[in-house]
């Protein structure tokens, strides 16, 4: 290991299919050593992990991390949002996880909208309108076809949570991540009582809500991590937040992550309240708030296409006039759920390297439009975009955002932005900064600016009229269905 400048600090990033572990320089944000262990989530109708395989997947993380883990003088915990977490008195799980993509709550999502005052009280109470992903209607879910597990439960935990327990004895979780529950209301920053007394939740099986820059607690000896006794436990948050952690985002600053999913946020200081429910208002780890919209059709769906036609996902080829709107899974944004993909303008002299390219641009005008209702009206047009996430290295990935947003482009060479962010998070307790001020003292988002051109708005134009006239067809769906 090389000699640290600074203290060592472990960030952690909990997701859907594994875990990561780095330990960080705190004085440089050099890392210097990291580990990842996978765990599993079924399939079928539900999807489901469990918790303990979680904390395995930690333990091994750490293990491959070495002598390095051991001098950590602070830790936190990045983790996958929304999954719901039901513990016993002896702080074991009732049940598997129901985890954010296990969509069988959605009829409890509509029941609970409509019961508790529509969409727009939704938003103004709790800063969303919640989906099936929202903790609460997974609760509601489980308290309808599982009462025996409801009754059986202690202690109920974000996937976060459950992990910073573990460590500190103590139920704890923050912000950020209690933002995207359903149960915790923005305007007050408090558990709302009235939705909790509706779905049958006793307020005192929540954790405490940590305030940002708070010691979560120490880590305690009753465990076999590699750390010392009284290490300091940062409060973590959600994987969202922890990579604008780690990104060092400022206000207004724009993040495109192309994943499986798209996702869009930005750092605002103003409450988001959205009645629509396309932007999820959730709050970030500092004391700000991260408007969040998300598309189903990203780089799966565009690979998707790719493979249909035998190409490589980046052989486009420029030229034209056919639009395809990728939709093959439904899509949130625009909300047209039971909607499959849609082809255009299909000529004699039509490409398959320019069907390809329609494909990637019906991704980025969905993601390009959820952009629009992310950021704040004065929001600055010309801050370059910072792309992020499995797609954003991908050069037609690069040239479709830049052409069709106009803006420049900047690729941060980052790549564990949800670790570096809980690293930041735990350098901040040893310093006193803001964590996102320690990951721009990193330079995390360091990394390729591509210039601004002119934006294509012919192209922009043609796929909105395509989808405006294609809607009847989009909101029916397929026979099949």
């Amino acid at each position: 290991m090389s000699a640290a400048e600074g203290p060592l600090v472990v960030g952690v990033d909990t997701s859907t299919q594994s875990t990561k572990a780095l330990v960080v320089d705190a004085a440089t944000g050099q890392v210097v050593a990291s580990g990842q262990a996978p765990h599993t989530v079924t399939s079928g109708a539900g999807r489901e992990s469990d918790p303990r395989q979680w904390w395995d997947a930690l333990c091994e993380a750490l293990r491959q991390c070495g002598d390095a883990a051991h001098e950590a003088a602070a830790v936190s915990i990045g983790g996958q949002q929304h999954g719901l977490v039901t513990l016993d008195e002896r702080g074991e799980p009732v049940r598997p996880a129901l985890l954010w993509n296990d969509v069988r709550s959605a009829q409890q999502a509509v029941r609970l909208v409509e019961e508790l005052g529509g969409p727009k009280a939704w938003a103004e109470r709790t800063g969303s309108v919640p989906g099936a992903s929202f903790t609460v209607t997974k609760w509601a879910w489980l308290a309808e076809h599982e009462p025996e597990a409801v009754r059986a439960t202690r202690a109920v935990r974000l996937p976060h949570d459950y992990l910073t327990e573990r460590l500190t004895g103590q139920g704890t979780t923050d912000r950020g991540d209690a933002s995207g529950t359903g149960w915790w209301a923005s305007g007050t920053e408090a558990y709302d009582e009235e939705t909790l007394a509706h779905v049958g939740l006793d307020p005192a099986l929540l954790p405490r809500v940590v305030r940002p820059g708070e010691v979560a607690g120490t880590v305690r000896d009753s465990h076999d991590l590699p750390f010392s006794k009284g290490t300091l436990v940062a409060p973590g948050t959600g994987d969202n937040a922890a990579a604008a952690l780690g990104l060092g985002l400022r206000p207004g600053t724009p993040v495109l992550s192309l994943g499986t999913s798209g996702t869009v946020y930005a750092v605002s200081r103003r409450r988001p309240t959205d009645p629509t429910g396309t932007v999820a208002g959730f709050a970030d780890a500092r004391g700000d708030w991260l408007p969040l919209a998300c598309t189903l059709n990203c780089t799966l769906a565009v690979d998707r296409v790719a493979a249909l036609l035998g190409l490589d996902r980046e052989a486009v080829e420029p030229g034209g006039s056919v639009t395809l709107l990728p939709y093959l899974d439904g899509e949130r944004t625009p909300n047209l759920p039971h909607a499959s993909g849609v082809l255009h303008g299909l000529r004699h002299d039509t490409t398959a390297g320019q069907l390809l390219q329609a494909a990637y641009d019906g991704a980025v005008h969905a993601l390009l439009g959820a952009l629009d209702l992310v950021l704040d009206e004065d929001a600055d047009r010309d801050t370059p975009l910072l792309l992020i996430g499995g797609g954003a290295r991908g050069t037609a990935w690069q040239q479709t955002v830049r052409r069709l947003s106009g803006r420049p482009v900047q690729v941060p060479e980052a790549r564990e932005l949800v670790a570096l962010g809980a690293a930041a998070q735990a350098a901040g307790l040893l310093t006193g900064e803001d964590p996102a001020a320690v990951a721009r003292r990193w330079n995390t988002a360091a990394g390729p600016v591509l210039e601004a051109v002119e934006r294509d708005r012919a192209t922009l134009d043609r796929i909105t009229g395509v989808l405006s006239d294609a809607a009847p067809l989009l909101e029916r769906g397929t026979d099949t269905e």
